[in-house]
């Protein structure tokens, strides 16, 4: 199998070289061309025909996010986007993964960063991942918001087979709780899912999408601008609404605790768990301690095993409906995959399903 073809894309030539040097030290990646901005990006793809692009955000003449329109609509593969953290970086890297961005990288120190080799090899990573990922050459743009389903209409789609443990008696419960992990591809997973839930849904939303500090606000705000919930970054101490889906802030740990008849976020700094935080097994585990409660718990695309140790806690504790999502739609089929393993999941749905499932739990399992 020959190498992974890598296209370059920096205003800068020292990072140009930088990250051209980066790569090219692993044996299966060559780099066959670089490109100053957006507009020589596409003069170049078609010259040397890359697996996989890195695209700078912030470029002159025609910047990344207007080139990676371009490239998804003609010339459609993996993308990985490179991004400074600063307000406005994050929430075009929020955008480009809505547009079709595989993934993004974070530049340490802005536009110019002499400390690029902290991510190096996280860079050769996810290129290799970009190019194996069974979803890279099929990668398209989500549409828009859709109308939601009102639960009145989510209560006539035929039921879903459900699996609940005998030893749990469910009809004195009348409260649930959604909760979702996600990573590499989640947060276009998590529009499709987020915009076709009711308004009125009773139950609150916790979310885990692996991101590192700066960027869940902006994906929080995207997400709450084309859906009928409400979205937003989840805040230490807040009491938990119905019909409110919350994302745990990148570099901390989601939990929710009881406090009174009422639920609490907590957000905490506590130890790093299977490389992440957040971590949805954490999120998970919190969850399970919660008895007074039905859950439905949905792992999405992204790389890893992360949820699965947290999903059996949650089905031995519980009465809980597992969703994962299928290798068909994943981006990357990694942690709904490990989930499936574990034989612990009730349905898998391609991830335009997900939210009727999520819905029909909700209104007919009563």
């Amino acid at each position: 199998m020959g190498k992974i073809r890598v296209l370059v894309v920096d205003d800068s030539a020292f990072m140009r070289k930088l990250i051209t040097d980066f790569l090219v030290e692993h044996e299966s990646i060559e780099v066959v061309g670089t490109a100053r901005n957006g507009e020589d990006a596409l003069a170049k793809i078609e010259e040397v025909n890359p697996d996989v692009i890195t695209l700078d955000v912030e470029m002159p003449v025609l910047n990344g996010l207007e080139a990676l329109k371009v490239i998804m609509n003609k010339y459609p593969r993996p993308v990985i986007m490179l991004s400074s953290t600063t307000k406005e970086g994050a929430e075009n890297t929020i955008l480009s993964l809505q547009y079709g961005a595989f993934d993004f990288i974070t530049k340490p120190s802005g536009a110019i960063s002499l400390d690029l080799h902290k991510v190096k090899e996280e860079l050769k990573e996810k290129v290799i991942l970009a190019n194996s990922s069974s979803r890279n050459k099929t990668i398209s743009r989500f549409r828009e918001k859709k109308t939601p389903l009102t639960v009145n209409e989510y209560s006539k789609i035929d039921s879903i087979d459900y699996k609940s443990p005998t030893s749990f008696d469910k009809n004195h419960l009348k409260s649930s709780i959604v909760c979702i992990g996600t990573s590499t591809g989640g947060p276009r997973a998590l529009q499709h899912v987020l915009t076709k839930i009711p308004a009125n849904i009773d139950a609150p939303i916790f979310i885990v999408q692996h991101m590192p500090p700066g960027f869940t606000h902006s994906l929080a705000s995207r997400l709450n601008s084309i859906s009928s919930i409400e979205v937003k970054e989840a805040v230490n101490g807040e009491l938990v609404k119905k019909g409110t889906a919350y994302i745990a802030p990148g570099g901390s740990h989601l939990k929710i605790v009881k406090t009174g008849t009422s639920l609490t976020i907590k957000i905490d700094q506590s130890e790093i768990r299977n490389g992440h935080r957040p971590s949805v097994d954490v999120m998970f585990d919190s969850i399970s301690e919660l008895n007074d409660y039905r859950k439905v718990a949905v792992i999405m695309t992204g790389m890893g095993s992360d949820g699965s140790e947290g999903l059996k806690r949650l089905k031995s504790t519980g009465v809980v409906k597992a969703i994962s999502e299928s290798e068909q739609t994943s981006v990357v089929y990694g942690m709904p995959k490990a989930a499936v393993a574990t034989n612990l999941v009730d349905k898998v749905e391609n991830v335009e399903n997900i939210a009727a499932a999520i819905m029909n739990f909700l209104t007919n399992q009563r």
